[in-house]
């Protein structure tokens, strides 16, 4: 399955607020369609489901790249929601995201992947690379790219950085301090569901 190109209000009004998939607020308060708006009660499967698709599409991620994060998660040992929340948060396009260096996910992601940004001074255009602490995230110094990232610092996503990370905005340059802590997630999400969901598929 390829990644969702399609209106992205339209998943909103269907999943709730996603805040790293776009910034902007459905005027309709129920989900799209012919039958939005008198929907039956969900079944429990649906309700693991919609869980699901929330982590897809605010990180932006396939179905494929979702099932080799939970089974990466599942080997680590402990909380497996945790892990899961924690490979997601610290994939590279999320982080320059969380760093206020676009506005959303979908944005960090063109940065990255059209060589804007940098990695402890190397190029790195993959957007799911896994940061770590002490990585180094910088602008690449041309002035396209610097541009660029100041145009976006204007509408920044979210307005409060988490404590992992720190941001100079006069040199543009983050760090990565640590492992996100499970109370800066900024999407609403139960990960256990998403775990049971994948229990169930496996």
């Amino acid at each position: 399955m390829s990644r969702y190109r399609g209106p992205r209000l339209r998943i909103t009004r269907r999943l709730g607020e996603l805040p790293g998939l776009t910034r902007k607020n459905a005027r309709k308060a129920y989900p799209p369609g012919q039958h939005g708006q008198n929907r039956r009660k969900r079944s429990e499967y649906a309700i693991r489901l919609e869980e699901k698709q929330k982590l897809r599409f605010n990180y932006g991620v396939t179905e494929k790249q979702l099932v080799r994060y939970v089974r990466k998660a599942r080997r680590t040992g402990g909380s497996t929601g945790e892990a899961l929340l924690q490979f997601l948060e610290m994939r590279l396009d999320n982080t320059v995201f969380r760093l206020g260096m676009a506005g959303t996910i979908p944005g960090a992601r063109q940065l990255v992947n059209h060589g804007h940004i940098t990695v402890n001074d190397r190029v790195v255009d993959i957007a799911s690379y896994q940061c770590r602490p002490g990585d180094v995230i910088k602008v690449r110094d041309r002035d396209r790219s610097r541009r660029l990232v100041e145009t976006n610092m204007e509408y920044p996503g979210l307005a409060n950085l988490p404590t992992h990370l720190e941001f100079d905005k006069n040199i543009m340059m983050g760090k990565v301090n640590g492992i996100v802590e499970r109370e800066w997630v900024a999407l609403q999400i139960n990960e256990l569901l998403v775990i049971e969901y994948y229990s169930r598929m496996a």
